[in-house]
């Protein structure tokens, strides 16, 4: 008679899961090979990033620290370049008008491309040539843009104002008006830049789940009510990227200013960045630009975290 040996099984206490075995000397060998096989693919853009990003910004910030016109050697003067732009007018007056800029556009950008997503998220025909031709002005060249708003709003020879004489309007000053200058600029601006807050707006009314609108057409509820109780809500967080990038975007107005009146009239249009620009690569005071390029990344910094902590308190989490 012959009698087997079995080995009892080993069973995990209730309610717990047994302990994983330790790695084989292959497995680690594994995951070593797949970290550097994933570090060889992100590993040089990575470097680059660094390289871009990170460098330039501990440079600029040493530059912010130093007096220097890009031939002399550098002196240290500390603080004294952010001491001088407390006390400037001009860098408060350039405060000023990117605010101006901002409370226009930013607003205006996100609603515009929440009515445009609206009326473009349907099954009509050509739909695609219109989605595509909204999209058009965003790829086009900022040099382009200013050289339309330059033909547009011309106090000589701009099709508006001679659209306004035709029907008997006065002519505008327009860009040469310090009081509709930053407002041609921010319909521009519009003009160019609603077409990102589009397609965002499009892809999240696009990913909305049908069995909501269906059940709230079942209900009886309105076109309206459907958007205003469903849709909107549903597009809380979308709206707080949104508003953040354009916020962050518009802050760094530069290229149209410089394309179209160059700061003027009377400064009137001189934004933080023309302004940074203008003393560090005319003025050679690459100190002084740096440290008004570092004030310009501490209010962003602050406005982006501040509107991160409200959205979360409100429970619309973009990020």
């Amino acid at each position: 008679m012959t009698s087997t040996l079995t080995r009892p099984v080993e069973t995990a206490p209730s309610g717990r899961r047994p302990r994983p075995e330790p790695k084989t000397a292959q497995a680690k060998r594994r995951s070593l090979r797949e970290t550097l096989e994933g570090w060889s693919f992100v590993g040089p853009a990575f470097l680059i990033v660094i390289g871009l990003s990170f460098f330039p910004a501990g440079w600029s910030f040493l530059l912010s620290l130093q007096k220097w016109n890009g031939f002399a050697p550098a002196k240290f003067v500390g603080a004294d370049n952010y001491t001088r732009l407390i006390s400037d007018q001009e860098f408060w007056q350039s405060v000023m008008q990117t605010g101006v800029y901002v409370v226009i556009f930013v607003p205006a950008s996100v609603l515009a491309g929440l009515g445009l997503a609206v009326a473009l998220n349907r099954k009509i025909r050509f739909i695609g040539l219109y989605r595509t031709a909204i999209f058009v002005p965003f790829v086009a060249s900022a040099a382009a843009t200013g050289i339309l708003s330059n033909y547009l709003f011309s106090p000589q020879y701009g099709l508006v104002n001679n659209l306004l004489r035709v029907v008997g309007l006065p002519a505008q000053g327009w860009l040469e008006d310090p009081h509709q200058a930053m407002f041609v600029i921010a319909l521009m601006s519009l003009w160019g830049q609603a077409a990102f807050t589009t397609v965002i707006y499009l892809a999240a009314l696009q990913d909305i789940p049908a069995e909501l609108l269906e059940a709230a057409r079942i209900d009886g509820a309105s076109r309206w009510q459907t958007f205003w109780r469903i849709v909107f809500p549903e597009l809380g967080p979308v709206t707080v990227f949104v508003t953040i990038w354009q916020i962050i975007g518009s802050l760094q107005l530069f290229d149209l200013v410089y394309t179209t009146t160059r700061g003027g009239p009377l400064d009137s249009t001189k934004t933080i960045v023309y302004f940074l620009w203008e003393h560090a690569f005319k003025g050679l005071e690459f100190g002084y630009g740096s440290a008004a390029a570092y004030a310009l990344f501490l209010v962003t910094l602050l406005i982006t975290i501040g509107m991160v902590l409200y959205a979360r308190s409100r429970k619309l989490e973009a990020f």
